[in-house]
């Protein structure tokens, strides 16, 4: 349970993934603790226990924290999800609409690997795509940060999300534990996840609204890519001369098609990196 001035703001999953010296790190995403000042832990035995917050990143959606060892009823075994073959079965656990429905858990099967999901991180707007797992498992809200498991109880990836629409049904996402290590080890020595930085703001190209507000007018031949607004000085965009008005169509051979496109493409390249853009 997270909560911020005395009042609770969010209910999440998360589990013990390893233990140093006294302490226990807790891994769950991110968007269930983000903007909190208090996390209550409540163990499936149901004692509970206050959280500190170790690291967190916003687009990887994954948050690290701890807890005394002490506390902790036990580790988690962390698995491969390369492994896992489409039609394996898999189960999640959870705490679904809240601490009533704890300790849920579901089956399913592995419905589909590396999907490009685009997900709002910032807000209402689509603002990145995540490489997730797809599961028929059942997730509601609530099970965000909960483990996904496969037969012989191996974490496999972190539950994060759902499409939720009047005709979709048993689309459920999970991270994959792959990225999620390599996050966490960042994050457990405090070290902060690095992004890439262009330098520009950006509009999709189909925001024809906020274009003709800012003065800009695109070649209707023109159907993907994204818009720059506004170069930032002395930025990288700015030393290569991108102006207002130019339409950014690919970095490298990877084609952009939206805002949510470009930036997951961007933030596959290291800070120092030398990329070329259409």
């Amino acid at each position: 349970e997270a909560s911020k001035e005395g009042k609770q703001i969010s209910t999440g999953t998360g589990f013990v993934y390893k233990t140093k010296d006294n302490v226990a790190y807790i891994l769950t995403n991110n968007h269930v603790i983000d903007n909190s000042d208090d996390i209550n832990i409540i163990y499936s035995a149901g004692s509970n226990t206050n959280a500190q917050i170790v690291g967190k990143e916003t687009y990887s959606d994954i948050a690290v924290l701890q807890v005394a060892k002490s506390t902790i009823l036990s580790v988690a075994e962390l698995g491969n999800s390369k492994d896992v073959k489409i039609g394996d079965t898999l189960f999640t656990v959870g705490t679904p609409l809240g601490k009533k429905y704890q300790g849920t858990v579901t089956k399913g099967i592995l419905s589909g690997k590396d999907r490009l999901v685009e997900v709002s991180l910032s807000g209402n707007v689509t603002d990145y795509i995540m490489r997730v797992l797809q599961t028929d498992a059942a997730i509601n809200p609530g099970n965000s940060g909960g483990p996904l498991v496969n037969i012989n109880g191996e974490v496999i990836g972190i539950n994060s999300m759902k499409l939720v629409e009047s005709k979709i049904e048993g689309m459920g996402f999970a991270i994959p534990i792959e990225l999620v290590k390599s996050i966490s080890e960042k994050l457990e020595k405090g070290e902060k996840i690095e992004r890439p930085l262009l330098g520009v703001s950006m509009l999709d190209i189909d925001n024809q609204y906020l274009l003709y507000k800012n003065g800009i007018t695109i070649d209707s031949s023109i159907e993907n890519g994204v818009v720059v607004v506004e170069v930032v000085k002395n930025s990288p965009a700015g030393k290569a001369s991108l102006k207002k008005g130019d339409v950014l169509l690919a970095i490298n051979d990877d084609e952009v098609t939206n805002i949510a496109y470009f930036r997951a493409i961007l933030y596959k390249y290291s800070v120092g990196d030398t990329i070329t853009i259409k």
